[in-house]
């Protein structure tokens, strides 16, 4: 099996399995507890967000562990917007961010909320001057992604957080692709709310955290318990939140080799893709885009048949984000970029990681090619494409 999803989910690495161990056998206890049991699972929930909080330059009081990435992004957005809604009802985001953000979003809009969506460039990067442009008096939240997802490029957040400081606009950053795989701070960058989530740093599924700057006023996302100070209520998660710290100790402890082992197979694979594959585009962002993203259109290709024909040659991969895959509709991101229907749906998303072999690569690119070629073949658009256009090998 070659495994190029790691956008979607990771391996929980071996040594993150061992930690959370004991917190499902013999240091079972609620943390809530006064006993022994539990004051050991307290004490290694506090360790844990000590670890994380360090991993940011933030403050253990200012990490809240959620159950993921979107329930933080949710709390962050929602929370913020309410919390300052007697300042105004203004929300800034774009039109590529997770869902996660785009669907809460469009609920407070329901709400009396008024919502701008920047538009992106063809590499989906935000223009800081329509952000400039966009900023009202009653503006109240910024909410824009570190990096995206689907196409990897990553954003000017210390530009966007200067801004929105300025301005006196509180600043949401999703950070789930960014944590634990490029360096990130939340001073560097003035963060005042900022999400992740452990499964994408080789962390186990189930757990999150929104960090929320001193000073940063928000209401409890779930009522009913003392728990994460009174902000979240409900038993922590101690074994998925041990993990959780592990795991960020041992992102911290590769980061740099991981970053540029995953940037070399990128970049092999993209030229390999570019050469040999004929009528591609790359999506996102050339330079500035994750280490481990490569994210490519092919013209009279189906999606999600050719990832179908990688599949049955064991090569996992993705048509765009995991969370809505399934969907018919077109990848937004990709249609923000200024991809026709067509073009969108012709995608597809590897996302490396360190254990990947240019070996895998090369039987990735290999399969990809016939994988192309006969889908091409059963294409009269592509024949008729060809005799308009001769054999030539430009890009989509």
């Amino acid at each position: 099996m070659i495994y190029l999803d790691n956008a979607a989910t990771t391996r929980t690495a071996p040594e993150v399995l061992e930690a959370m161990l004991p917190y499902f056998t013999e240091n079972y206890g609620n943390p809530s507890a006064i006993h022994s049991l539990g004051t050991a699972g307290k004490k290694a929930v506090n360790r844990a967000r000590r670890t994380i909080a360090a991993a940011i330059g933030a403050r253990p009081e200012e990490i809240y562990f959620t159950s993921g990435g979107s329930e933080a992004d949710n709390w962050a957005v929602k929370a913020a917007a309410e919390s300052r809604s007697e300042k105004g009802r203004h929300i800034i985001t774009t039109k590529i961010e997770h869902h996660a953000v785009l669907h809460t979003c469009q609920s407070l809009e329901k709400k009396g909320f008024e919502v701008t969506y920047l538009d992106v460039d063809a590499d989906g990067m935000v223009c800081l001057q329509a952000l400039r442009d966009a900023i009202r008096p009653d503006t109240i939240l910024i909410s824009i992604m570190s990096a995206n997802n689907e196409i990897g490029t990553i954003e000017p957040i210390a530009e966007i957080g200067e801004l929105a400081r300025e301005r006196g606009i509180l600043f949401h950053t999703d950070a789930v692709q960014v944590f634990g795989q490029l360096p990130i701070n939340v001073e560097e960058i003035k963060a005042d709310l900022l999400s992740a989530s452990a499964h994408k740093l080789n962390g186990p599924k189930g757990v999150g955290m929104l960090y929320v700057r001193t000073g940063v006023r928000l209401a409890p996302f779930i009522h009913g318990g003392a728990q994460e100070r009174a902000m979240r209520a409900g038993t922590e998660n101690v074994p998925g939140i041990v993990g959780f710290g592990a795991a960020v100790e041992r992102a911290l402890r590769i980061m740099k080799e991981k970053e540029a082992r995953e940037r070399e197979l990128r970049d092999y694979l993209i030229r390999r893709i570019e050469t040999e594959i004929p009528y591609c585009r790359l999506n996102g962002h050339r330079e500035k885009r994750l280490p481990g993203n490569v994210n490519f259109s092919f013209l009279f290709v189906e999606g999600e048949s050719l990832l179908i024909m990688l599949d049955l040659k064991e090569i996992c991969a993705s048509s765009g984000s995991a969370c809505t895959s399934g969907s018919l509709d077109p990848s937004h991101v990709l249609l923000a970029i200024g991809l026709k229907h067509e073009e969108a749906h012709g995608s597809i998303r590897f996302t490396l990681s360190e254990e990947n072999t240019r070996e895998e690569l090369d039987i990735v690119v290999e399969e990809l090619r016939r994988g192309v070629e006969r889908m091409r073949e059963m294409s009269p658009l592509y024949e008729d494409f060809l005799k308009s256009h001769g054999d030539g090998r430009s890009a989509v």
